[in-house]
């Protein structure tokens, strides 16, 4: 059962709870038996988002096996202080508004028990003897840790079906773990659709195991190797090692952002030297003009339409008078930069995916305090089940917009409406 049944089975679970009548609550939920009869009743407190508020909760015993049960509510939550619309607010505050824990716990307090933020908000209004709502940080830390268990759990299987382009990314986020440790969290996504195949944490991103377990993960998940087709990344050695062992196959596409970065101090190298023994004066013109003739004739090679035109210009690069190491360089790399002008690799993107990060990053934090490697995956886990899930908006902005806005990863994967959310595929 992958990611989208798991979440309309408990969608339908909680309706069903929901509808159920008073004589289906005769039926024994041990033995299945009708020999039922009421034994008293007890009072609950919990807060919702309308405040405190007071349910009283029917007790059954059994004739038959002779255990006794309560009715349950679709609402709350077993053993908690709050309701299940409560605990998905503040799992959804810390998510999607990227808060911190502390912030995310204060903004949930300020709603549901008219207090701290909400006096600012309502000025005029003045609630006296209201009694105060003390949820914490570590309360919804707990929440949080929770669902990233049952993301943890449900790796088994979760995008089992979703179609997958072959064309992917990957990348890494480096972190501080306790103790003065450091991990990466390594990710794998589609660059068609945005879908996440999977995330890691790992110690470091220059061994091949490391990537291998990326891959396992991804395995796991769903994904079928052998329909991948095209790879961008970085250029970290451990992933070209792993690549060249089991993905003989793949075309790895360099990152071209990572690769101009690369090229930098060959171009300084190539300035200095062109204005070599020259005037301060007349040197720093000289430095300019050839940096800027060395830079058109990279962006016509690596910008270029179609393979012909690259090598044109590759070989114009090449004449220039100080332009050989960096022809050479660009040499070494040419079909890892072009790949995407091929047929089979439309859509194939040029720069690794650090989109990735942008939401779990957002906190305070930049999502880098959550301890130990255990914690950072489960909190990972949870992300991208978020962003798999999460409809892109609508609108559009000055300088973002969307290639499919309103719509979530998995529904431009499957090409159908997906109707549930996030916190469904995690039982929230």
């Amino acid at each position: 059962m992958n990611i989208i049944a798991r979440g309309c089975a408990f969608v339908e679970a909680l309706k069903a709870l929901a509808c159920r009548s008073v004589w289906g609550w005769r039926r024994c939920p041990y033995c299945g038996g009708d020999d039922t009869y009421r034994n008293g009743s007890y009072r609950r407190h919990p807060w919702g988002l309308e405040g405190r508020q007071v349910v009283r909760v029917q007790r059954h015993r059994c004739r038959g096996c002779g255990r006794s049960y309560g009715e349950e509510r679709a609402g709350l939550v077993r053993g908690s202080w709050y309701t299940r619309a409560v605990h998905r607010l503040g799992v959804d505050v810390w998510q999607h508004l990227g808060s911190s824990l502390r912030r995310a716990a204060e903004h949930v307090r300020s709603l549901i028990g008219r207090q701290e933020r909400w006096k600012v908000w309502h000025r005029w209004e003045e609630e006296p003897g209201r009694e105060a709502c003390h949820l914490g940080a570590s309360t919804l830390h707990r929440w949080l840790d929770r669902a990233g268990r049952k993301a943890q759990e449900n790796v088994a299987g979760q995008l089992e079906g979703v179609p997958c382009s072959g064309q992917m990314g990957t990348d890494g986020l480096w972190a501080r773990l306790r103790g003065k440790g450091k991990g990466v969290l390594l990710g794998l996504a589609d660059s068609v659709n945005g879908v996440i195949w999977g995330v890691v944490v790992a110690a470091e991103e220059e061994s091949a195991a490391c990537w291998e377990a990326l891959f396992r993960r991804a395995q796991q998940v769903g994904l079928v190797w052998e329909q991948l087709s095209g790879l961008t990344s970085d250029g970290a050695q451990g992933l070209l090692s792993y690549l060249r062992q089991a993905f003989g196959w793949v075309h790895h596409q360099r990152c071209v952002w990572h690769f101009w970065r690369s090229l930098t101090k060959h171009l300084a190298k190539a300035a200095a030297q062109a204005a070599e023994g020259l005037a301060e004066a007349l040197a720093q013109g000289v430095k300019q003009q050839v940096r800027e003739e060395l830079v058109a004739l990279l962006h016509t090679v690596i910008d270029a339409t179609d393979y012909e035109q690259a090598e044109q210009a590759l070989a114009a690069l090449k004449a220039h008078p100080w332009g050989a190491t960096l022809a050479q360089k660009v040499n070494e790399q040419f079909d890892r930069l072009l790949f995407p002008l091929l047929a089979p690799h439309r859509g194939l993107v040029r720069v690794s995916p650090e989109w990735l990060w942008r939401d779990f990053r957002l906190r305070l934090s930049h999502g880098r305090n959550h301890g130990s490697a255990q914690r950072l995956e489960r909190a990972a886990l949870l992300w991208a089940t978020y962003r798999n899930l999460t409809p892109a908006q609508e609108r559009k902005e000055r300088k973002r917009h969307y290639k499919h806005p309103g719509q979530s990863p998995l529904e431009v994967a499957t090409g159908a409406p997906i109707t549930i959310s996030y916190l469904d595929a995690l039982e929230v």
